[in-house]
């Protein structure tokens, strides 16, 4: 059996399990919401109009360059669009190592601005986590140098100065054995 069908193997597994178990209490008042109830939800982010789309990660060491090649398309899908093998991509989490990383700094250039919120990928699609998880060592503090966890500072600095933080969290993961 090869990979990509155990992949979908495993899928059909996870989906007959989230239909026979039911889905988390959050989730599945999430699905259940009325129109109104969604605007409701959604009016902080109507009213805030201006924030910033933080998109970080082992993706921005080759930037748009692989193996001496330029990659088309956008950089943090270069994992994808160059077929890197996760053994030749994971070597960049050594590389990862952001030391001038300044929470306040960049939450302040966002205030500035006049923003009213910042989101950032706390995991994209190539599977790095951007924050401490007991779910996986594939993250910032346990396979990059850095070894700080990087959305508790932002998290941190959004609060003190008064920025709305939300994250982004990819589902799809190429660093893991089902995706393909």
């Amino acid at each position: 059996m090869n990979r990509r069908s155990i992949g979908w193997c495993l899928v059909g597994a996870l989906l007959f399990g989230l239909a026979t178990t039911g889905l988390p209490a959050k989730a599945d008042e999430l699905w259940k919401e009325t129109a109104a109830q969604r605007n409701a939800r959604m009016e902080w982010w109507r009213d805030a109009r201006f924030g910033m789309f933080i998109h970080w990660g082992l993706y921005a060491i080759p930037a748009g360059e692989w193996d001496g090649k330029p990659i088309g398309g956008i950089g943090e899908w270069i994992m994808d669009r160059a077929n890197v093998p996760v053994e030749d991509y994971e070597p960049l989490a050594k590389k990862f190592n952001p030391t001038k990383f300044d929470a306040a700094q960049w939450v302040r250039i966002a205030k500035d601005a006049g923003m009213k919120y910042m989101v950032i990928t706390s995991k994209h699609h190539d599977g790095f986590c951007l924050f401490n998880t007991d779910a996986t060592d594939w993250d910032v503090v346990d396979a990059s140098p850095y070894g700080k966890d990087l959305l508790i500072q932002l998290s941190k600095e959004c609060r003190k100065q008064g920025l709305k933080f939300c994250t982004y969290y990819s589902i799809m993961d190429w660093h893991h054995p089902a995706q393909y």
